[in-house]
């Protein structure tokens, strides 16, 4: 059966409270880089990935490429659920017909993904956007899944498992987001995963705004491996075009995303409960 990580391995305790504050969808945009990046250096992000296929890819590789001290994974992307910004594969569109629309744009949906795209295809054009990361001079330290879309169906989940053996790095895996993508009970034995996953939500953030939830699950934390989600971006011009009646992980969120990880009220909560950074650098070691 599937496991969570052996932290001791990596010098830690039992009862530490291990966090990793993981910023997906870099590449997306200018705001989301300029964003992250910020984060990264100002605030308590100690992970991020990035978005091959997406217009603003070369602008986070690049900094990626000179900043290899941060924790920097490959976000593999199959969907693109903009309305009005669309990217579509690295490959020619007519190489992967299944991972496109009647435009060559990646589906927006999961549904979408689930139901068309041929495993083959899949594992072809995420090859193809691993092999761009590296050509662009990123050394990724471990792959995960936009919306994730390999969580989907075992047949995705086997193309995940494969990536992560064929390029020798850990793979993102939660029970908890496997439920949430209606695909349970579908780890195997020798897949490790995190002990918690933590996101904001629609809900809280059209009420009290996010401050409130996530100082909450702060303090909430339990020992282990856990990871917060977030997605920093600024709500200026650009993000709110590409959010364009996309309210639920739009520029309004991603701003808020952005503002509380970079409070020092936040890093200071993190030091009174002892809570312990943790990167998919370290879990390299005991992953592979």
């Amino acid at each position: 059966m599937a496991k969570h990580y052996d932290l001791e391995r990596l010098g830690y305790q039992k009862e530490d409270i291990l966090l990793m504050v993981h910023a997906d969808d870099a590449g997306l945009s200018c705001s989301e880089n300029a964003a992250t990046i910020e984060a990264l250096e100002t605030g308590i992000v100690n992970s991020y990935s990035i978005m091959v296929p997406c217009p603003w890819f070369w602008d986070m590789a690049h900094f990626a490429k000179h900043h290899p001290q941060y924790d920097c994974g490959i976000h593999l992307t199959l969907t693109c659920e903009w309305k009005q910004y669309k990217f579509g594969p690295v490959l020619p569109y007519s190489e992967v017909p299944s991972l496109v629309d009647n435009q060559g744009f990646f589906h927006a949906k999961r549904e979408q993904v689930k139901k068309l795209a041929k495993p083959q295809e899949v594992k072809k054009e995420l090859q193809a956007q691993i092999v761009r990361a590296l050509a662009a001079g990123i050394k990724p330290t471990h792959l995960d899944s936009h919306m994730y879309t390999l969580g989907l169906s075992n047949e995705l989940l086997a193309v995940y498992r494969e990536l992560g053996r064929e390029y020798q790095l850990p793979i993102f895996l939660s029970d908890q987001l496997l439920r949430e993508v209606d695909n349970p009970d579908s780890l195997q034995e020798g897949d490790n995963v995190v002990n918690a996953v933590h996101i904001g939500n629609f809900k809280a953030m059209e009420s009290t705004g996010l401050d409130e939830l996530y100082t909450q699950q702060l303090k909430n934390l339990k020992a282990g491996f856990n990871v917060i989600l977030i997605h920093p971006a600024f709500d200026n011009m650009e993000m709110k075009q590409v959010c364009v009646d996309h309210p639920n992980f739009g520029s309004q969120w991603r701003q808020m995303d952005f503002d509380f990880f970079t409070d020092p009220n936040t890093a200071s909560l993190l030091k009174e409960r002892n809570i312990k950074p943790i990167t998919w650098r370290e879990i390299q070691k005991i992953s592979l």
